[in-house]
């Protein structure tokens, strides 16, 4: 098994992703964490965006005056990154790198403060050690915006549709070219890894926890606007968090490192 690749469908991720609602909705709730979590920190801080893309929260960071790294296995996604920086202006405080985010610990001159780490775990082969990568490039007190594709999400969006066999068959994907990830994750695993390794989550937060299950698909456009009012209000609890089709988590890393940490 390998990590997942995106350059031979560059194009339909842009386009079926960032040119949907569920894009748009998914910016919109991620931004409300990484503001909050912004708030707690110094004016200008040195940021990682692993796995970055195409650079939406990236360049987003770089316009708040932010020093950012973006890294990516896919050339086709460090491509459009760079393109975006330059349209939006903000290349001079961004810096590009064609590496996994494994590897990325090479490019580094010293640990970041803020680690972005969005829809990218699901595509990997061995989270943990990933997570623990990661964990290594962060400086104590900086923070972790980790954010996953939930299993539990897609068992529910399963069921609404009656895919029955396919869920009780196990949800294997059997299509390597498709936009859904190859690995969905269970949250108390993820939080799991992440206090194991030594982080201590702040925030979790659920991402589409009513979009995808609507029955009139034309809501999703048509209501956008109490759409996103509705998700605003109840994704940071729970049993909706558990249910979003991704979930976001925040998470510190401690000035002090734990004594049985090993």
């Amino acid at each position: 098994m390998r990590d997942r690749n995106f350059d031979d469908i560059a194009e339909k991720f842009s386009r079926n992703i960032y040119g949907t609602t569920k894009g748009q909705l998914r910016q919109a709730i991620l931004w409300q964490d990484l503001d909050a979590l912004l708030a707690t920190m110094p004016e200008k801080i040195r940021v990682l965006d692993a796995g970055g893309g195409e650079g939406q929260t990236a360049c987003g960071l770089a316009e708040r005056g932010h020093e950012v790294l973006l890294c990516d296995v896919s050339a086709q996604m460090i491509s459009r990154a760079q393109a975006l920086a330059d349209e939006k202006g903000v290349s001079g405080n961004m810096h590009f790198v064609h590496s996994s985010a494994q590897d990325i610990g090479q490019h580094l001159e010293k640990p970041v403060d803020l680690i972005l780490f969005h829809a990218v775990l699901e595509w990997v082969v061995d989270p943990q050690a990933v997570l623990k990568t990661l964990w290594d490039c962060l400086a104590p007190g900086g923070a972790l915006s980790l954010m996953f594709y939930n299993a539990n999400g897609l068992l529910m969006r399963n069921m609404f549709v009656g895919n029955f066999e396919y869920v009780l068959q196990g949800m294997k994907k059997n299509k390597r070219k498709t936009l859904s990830p190859d690995n969905p994750l269970q949250p108390e695993q993820v939080y799991h890894w992440l206090e194991q390794i030594g982080w201590q989550i702040t925030g979790k937060t659920g991402v589409r926890v009513f979009h995808d299950y609507l029955r009139d698909k034309h809501k999703q456009h048509d209501g956008f606007e109490n759409l996103l009012e509705l998700e605003t209000r109840y994704c940071r609890q729970e049993p909706f968090v558990s249910l979003g089709r991704y979930i976001h988590v925040t998470a510190i890393k401690p000035l002090e490192p734990r004594k049985n940490y090993e």
